[in-house]
């Protein structure tokens, strides 16, 4: 795994798989998401395919047909707001089908269920290195975060 500063969607053409962790809730409005459904709506628009509020998206995986960069929403949390909403066990199926379709592919993805889903970033790198094992995974550090790595034990 690589850690790289940036800006992801930015710098999204340099990879070929994007991956955010989404909600159950197909709403897409704070962290990385709003910058990823304006500039990919196919990705909102195949999460909103799916049943607002369907707790037994946990774990599962949705993606973009049609997009460069393919963009995987991996639905690693059930709500919104609370204190931790990062499901562990529901990251990891998603990180396990990942592999499953996409092994093989530049996989990018920011410090997925660490941000506002509170989840503990040592417990979420190590289920990605586990899951991910072998592939080419980019860690994107988003430029203005920097100030937060040690935050996530990134300095």
């Amino acid at each position: 795994m690589k850690y790289i500063k940036g800006d992801l969607v930015r710098d999204a053409k340099q990879f070929e798989i994007i991956v955010q962790q989404c909600n159950c809730f197909c709403t897409m409005g704070a962290g990385i998401a709003p910058q990823i459904k304006r500039n990919f709506p196919e990705a909102y628009e195949v999460d909103c395919e799916t049943k607002r509020g369907d707790e037994s998206k946990l774990g599962t995986i949705t993606y973009t047909k049609s997009t460069s960069p393919i963009i995987i929403n991996a639905y690693g949390q059930y709500g919104m707001g609370g204190q931790i909403e990062t499901n562990y066990e529901a990251l990891r199926s998603c990180m396990k089908e990942i592999k499953k379709i996409f092994s093989g592919k530049r996989i990018a993805m920011p410090l997925i269920g660490a941000g506002l889903a509170g989840g503990d970033w040592t417990i979420i790198n190590k289920i990605i290195e586990e899951e991910l094992y072998n592939e080419d995974v980019s860690i994107i550090i988003w430029e203005r975060d920097s100030q937060n790595l040690i935050k996530f034990n990134l300095s």
